[in-house]
């Protein structure tokens, strides 16, 4: 596959992501299709990935749609979330397991998000330290998750955020992208560190991303909700969509 068609594909994967969660759906299968081995192929996907989830954090904050304070709580778990997941990879719990699970509660997730927003406005904001401590649980927690098998993470992030923390959908998208770009560069360090990246290949995505990302932080403070919302549940049916077709195949 001609570097300029993974280049195409990672703008687009960085909008997306930027939004809902999810931008890997695109690139990891093009860079599979590309015919780039499995290890690699992941490696250099996190090579390109954390700079979109790192320009989105950047565009989030200068919107003022960032949560500062929380940030510097959930980016240290995300990292340390991340490699801890990465770590558990080598341990006996197959990944095929985790999929039905996953399956489940992206289909809940989904069903959170289809809830009238008019049934969702009498709930109230749990307090300063219990938020605190949820958040730090979340970043953990799906950091954790990311670092071990990884789809729908941003996803997860988003719905957690939002539901659990009563945030509105463009705060939570924010929130989610600080824990989602801390568990890429923390991925992105051990596969580094292993040879598995592809930089040729990564560096040009990593600048699609880059833009991609930008352009879809932008879109969704300017539409909130209204953008972030059928974004969200796109991408939750794809990923039931294509774990559920995995499962299948075996």
């Amino acid at each position: 596959m001609a570097i300029g068609i993974l280049v195409a594909v990672a703008f687009a994967a960085g909008l997306i992501d930027a939004i809902a969660g999810g931008g890997g759906l695109l690139t990891l299968p093009a860079l599979l299709t590309a015919g780039i081995p499995a290890d690699l192929a992941l490696g250099t996907n996190k090579g390109q990935s954390v700079f979109g989830s790192g320009a989105a954090v950047i565009a989030y904050a200068r919107k003022g749609a960032l949560d500062g304070d929380r940030a510097k709580l959930t980016f240290p778990l995300g990292f340390a979330g991340s490699l801890i997941g990465a770590a558990l990879v080598v341990f006996a719990v197959p990944k095929e397991w985790l999929r039905p699970v996953v399956i489940v509660l992206l289909g809940l997730a989904a069903a959170t998000l289809l809830i009238p927003r008019r049934e969702q406005s009498g709930r109230t904001p749990p307090a300063p330290r219990k938020a605190a401590a949820i958040a730090m649980a979340l970043a953990l927690g799906i950091g954790a998750y990311d670092g071990f098998f990884g789809p729908g993470c941003g996803t997860f992030l988003v719905i957690g955020f939002s539901v659990l923390l009563v945030e509105p959908l463009l705060a939570a998208t924010a929130d989610a992208k600080v824990v989602n770009f801390a568990s890429n560069l923390a991925a992105v360090a051990l596969f580094a560190s292993h040879g598995s990246v592809i930089w040729r290949v990564s560096l040009p995505m990593a600048g699609a991303q880059l833009a991609g990302a930008w352009t879809g932080a932008h879109l969704a403070v300017r539409g909130g909700d209204r953008i972030i919302r059928p974004a969200v549940l796109a991408v939750v049916t794809a990923l039931i969509a294509k774990l559920a077709y995995d499962a299948l195949r075996g």
